[in-house]
């Protein structure tokens, strides 16, 4: 039996710069671990917070969220009411009523907003300032870029124990 080569295993993707194929080897595989992991994940466990972790929804929603953000300070632009609307939905999203294929496709979505971003972004300004929130809090285009991607694998191991959790105490005895 061949076993799936991880992203980064499969080589080099086309028109995104070397120094920057990690971070979209990363959005990819965190991707397809994802849709793969929560295949049949049914809505009524989403918002479930086992030992007052935080939920599988709430772990989706921040995926999104924050790969949106961050990516917006990456261009140098402020956030819109909009982001910030988002942001304090992170925690609310069992009252906004989202389903699991919803924030799965917002985040699917959200990735290939992040990998069109990564194609078009020149090396020459990887190292220029970018600053982040309100504060104007030091980084550059390629330190939020990283942050981006190793935020949304972070996430996604999160999302993947919690999803195993609650997967377990729910089965019928």
């Amino acid at each position: 039996m061949s076993q799936k080569l991880e992203v980064w295993q499969r080589g080099p993707l086309p028109e995104i710069i070397p120094l920057l194929q990690p971070i979209a080897h990363a959005l990819l595989q965190a991707r397809e671990e994802l849709n793969e992991y929560l295949i049949e994940f049914p809505n009524e466990l989403l918002w479930l917070r086992p030992a007052g972790v935080a939920s599988t929804g709430f772990h989706l929603q921040h995926l999104s969220g924050v790969l949106d953000r961050v990516f917006t300070y990456a261009r140098s632009e402020s956030l819109s009411e909009f982001q910030f609307k988002q942001l304090y939905d992170e925690d609310l999203g069992d009252v906004v009523g989202f389903t699991v294929d919803e924030l799965l496709l917002r985040f699917n979505n959200q990735v290939d907003v992040a990998l069109q971003q990564i194609k078009n972004t020149d090396e020459s300004i990887l190292t220029d300032f970018r600053g982040v929130g309100r504060a104007g809090l030091p980084s550059t285009v390629i330190g939020l870029l990283f942050h981006a991607a190793e935020h949304t694998m972070r996430h996604v191991g999160q999302l993947m124990v919690t999803v195993a959790v609650v997967r377990k105490i729910n089965i019928p005895i």
